[in-house]
């Protein structure tokens, strides 16, 4: 048996029986200082030769009570850590969703005022499908490009009929204040182009993006993922109180 294991065998044969446990707890707790999980304090998960190879450099002249203070040092240690990690994410995902919030915001003052679904004929007498959108530009600035989803539903079917994205470029742009009507005239061999749609059906169109006059992204601050937004969620919940006092 190694030595290291006699010396650390002797040291928790030499405490009272039930500061055992905690002892053999804080000894887990010094062997991996840097675990990630609770679960990893049980002494199962190694045997006595690997936790007296990694533990016993930091236990080296400790008496047993020594080694479960020690122990209590470095989980202190590790959960302010933890704990300013945590503060960060949390920090840092509570500005992305403000800005995804702000920039949605910017998007929703370019206005769908109006939408239409209908099938037209074309000049061949063949049926195509067309959208009838106005639209305003209640923003500071001139939209060259405008990306859009649409989406077509009827009364009596939960499921939408059409539920597509698309982009639509403005010829000359539309400057701030100003209105427009288009009449675009999707793929008749697309989606829109389905002939078993009804004529009693309502057009939706919000708007998921827009470009600048040079072509640039206007507002496009990314939303929170879902993952992003059970990471708030858990972390507004578990410090709520903490964070609160420190951004005061």
């Amino acid at each position: 048996m190694p030595a290291a294991v006699v010396s650390i065998e002797n040291v928790r044969e030499a405490m009272p029986a039930y500061k055992r446990d905690e002892f053999d707890k804080a000894l887990a707790i010094m062997a991996m200082p840097n675990f990630g999980s609770m679960a990893l304090l049980s002494p199962k998960r190694m045997n006595a030769a690997e936790i007296a190879e990694s533990a016993n450099v930091r236990m080296h002249g400790l008496t047993g009570d020594q080694v479960i203070k020690r122990a209590d040092d470095i989980l202190r240690e590790r959960r302010a850590r933890e704990r300013q990690q945590a503060l960060s994410t949390l920090a840092r995902l509570t500005e992305k969703q403000a800005r995804a919030a702000k920039d949605r915001e910017q998007r929703e003052r370019f206005s769908i005022d109006n939408a239409r679904y209908y099938i037209s004929q074309s000049p061949y007498g063949t049926p195509e499908p067309a959208l009838d959108i106005e639209v305003t530009n209640h923003t500071e600035q001139a939209v060259s490009q405008v990306f859009l989803r649409g989406v077509v539903t009827s009364a009596d079917r939960s499921a939408p009929w059409i539920d597509e994205t698309f982009y639509y470029v403005i010829a000359g742009g539309l400057e701030a204040g100003e209105t427009a009507m288009w009449r675009l005239a999707p793929n008749r061999f697309s989606a829109w182009g389905n002939t078993q749609i009804p004529s009693d059906v309502s057009l939706t169109v919000t708007v998921e993006g827009l470009q600048d006059a040079q072509g640039n992204p206007l507002w496009d601050s990314p939303e929170l993922s879902k993952s992003e937004v059970e990471r708030l969620e858990h972390l507004s919940h578990e410090y709520q109180g903490i964070a609160l006092s420190t951004t005061q």
